[in-house]
């Protein structure tokens, strides 16, 4: 696999220096030109010790406009890092649309350095490595333009480069026992790299080796190659592109999780056009508690809920609630029960509105994980990233291709939070089409009430069928095993309150 990067590449100085200007020039143009096509491109290092990585993204800093380039290196993770999913770090840090993120020790590294040390087994490192396709398969279905560089030198230039290195005072620094240690492991750097690449390079996010010895060759091999791929990828209209590919088979394991596991009152039917109803109508919307019952049971729970999260904040167990349902379903109601259980200071509610501006120039995905909270904190979003496959699929926020595709990407998702020890409940809250309507004209009756209807809230209803559809199909793809969907019957709103929180409470249980 290396045999073309070991030929000991270069350009002559003079040559060198004749294209530089040339080049820096049109790296500036094709950034002022991202910048209008509104797409991010993710540059990814990675290499040999002695490579020239950080020497590289060091000069394309220089060459081009750092205005518009984010610059992203990782050590070991902080404690704050600890206390999330691993892949937190790498989207809370993925550049906008319109820029450049040169990204150093990512992704890659952990799985890498593991299994050289013998700190996972082939079977765990595969599983890494498939994770680490499924991250760039979602982030590059998302429009960002991915290039991946393996800066490479053989056994001996990289003892020479280090030895080199370690002779001048002025880079004596830059050498430590590890890089060391890593020479001697040289062999098993090269195979686990091997299926590193093997595993990763796609044809949307393909790998490219560049000889690392020569310092010129290296420069302009990685300036040419990320100035081409820019500038193809805006002729070729990359961001419209990618959110008109067609929706890819969801990844092996989570597919096989989904289609294993439904949620415990979800039934299966074949054919998703006529089977909403269906699903819903499995639900006993009858069911109801008197107001006695309630206060008694709400109390007695809330005194469970308070105990039970207080445990999990020793125990650095982290719980995230999602809330979607019908317009007036209850779920502002139901929240506020459960919220006066809790310490003000160990949970953050999150309702989700329309994206900002900065939240619509990155992936739809990226301000959820910006949300996840330290470890042994509540998040409640008060809808959720599912309006991906909901609202935006219903109205046309999203085309056909991204929200079929986004049901394997929520899957990988909530793989990755519950992985991580997150306790994730998800509840749809359910009413009939006539309670709807009920309560819409009790809020119209209703001063203190007429804030909470919209025009919009009466528009969504005239798509009752459409949404009924998208609901079905939500809960037949993502409730899976690790994160399966509880349905509330909502119509009684004492019994939907009293059954959101004894669910929450369970699952917390379960989780000790």
């Amino acid at each position: 696999m290396f045999e073309a990067a070991e030929l000991g590449r270069t350009i002559p100085k003079d040559e060198y220096k004749r294209r530089i200007p040339e080049i820096r020039t049109e790296l500036l143009d094709v950034q002022r030109a991202l910048v209008e096509a509104a797409f991010p491109v993710i540059v990814v290092f990675a290499g040999v010790d002695g490579a020239g990585k950080g020497e590289t993204v060091n000069l394309l800093n220089t060459w081009m406009d750092p205005r518009w380039i984010v610059t992203r290196a990782y050590g070991k993770s902080s404690d704050e890092e600890d206390e999330r999913p691993e892949y937190w770090r790498y989207w809370r840090d993925l550049p906008p649309a319109g820029r450049v993120g040169f990204f150093l020790s990512s992704w890659y590294s952990r799985p890498l350095l593991d299994r050289v040390y013998g700190r996972s087994r082939p079977a765990r490192f595969d599983k890494q490595l498939e994770r680490i396709a499924a991250f760039e398969r979602t982030i590059g279905d998302g429009g960002a333009l991915i290039l991946k560089f393996w800066m490479h030198l053989s056994k001996k230039a990289q003892k020479k480069r280090l030895q080199a290195l370690q002779k001048s005072p002025l880079t004596r620094w830059r050498i430590t026992p590890h890089q060391w240690e890593h020479w001697r492991l040289y062999e098993r750097f090269v195979a686990a790299t091997e299926r590193t690449i093997q595993r990763t390079s796609t044809v949307d996010a393909p790998w490219m080796i560049v000889e690392g010895t020569d310092e010129a060759y290296r420069s302009v091999t990685v300036a040419t190659s990320v100035r081409d791929a820019i500038r193809q990828a805006i002729a070729d209209g990359h961001g419209r592109r990618q959110a008109e590919k067609p929706a890819g088979a969801p990844a092996r394991r989570t597919a096989s999780r989904a289609s294993r596991s439904k949620a415990p009152n979800v039934a299966s039917t074949p054919d998703s056009a006529g089977s909403a109803a269906t699903i819903l109508n499995h639900l006993d919307m009858s069911v109801s508690v008197s107001k006695k019952r309630f206060a008694t049971e709400l109390e007695r729970q809330r005194g469970r809920l308070n105990l039970l999260q207080r445990k999990a904040q020793q125990r650095g167990i982290s719980t995230i609630l999602v809330f979607e349902g019908w317009d007036a379903a209850g779920k502002g109601g139901a929240i506020r029960r459960l919220t006066g259980a809790l310490d003000a200071r160990s949970y953050q509610v999150i309702p989700i509105a329309a994206p900002t501006d900065e939240e619509r120039a990155h992936h739809y995905l990226w301000r959820f994980w910006r949300h996840l909270s330290r470890a042994g904190r509540l998040t409640i979003f008060d809808r959720s990233w599912y309006g991906r496959v909901l609202v935006e699929r219903v109205e046309r926020f999203a085309t056909e291709q991204e929200w079929k595709r986004a049901y394997s990407e929520i899957n990988e998702f909530e793989e990755q939070l519950v992985d991580h020890g997150i306790v994730l409940v998800k509840y749809w809250i359910h009413i009939t089409k006539d309670e709807q309507l009920r309560r819409f004209k009790e809020r119209e009756q209703e001063a203190y009430k007429q804030w909470k209807l919209t025009p919009e809230d009466w528009r969504n209803r005239e798509k009752w069928s459409e949404y009924e559809r998208a609901v079905n199909d939500m809960v037949e793809r993502t409730s899976t095993r690790l994160a399966p969907w509880t349905l509330v019957e909502g119509n009684d709103k004492y019994f939907a309150r009293l059954k959101v929180i004894e669910t929450a409470c369970h699952s917390l249980e379960a989780a000790f």
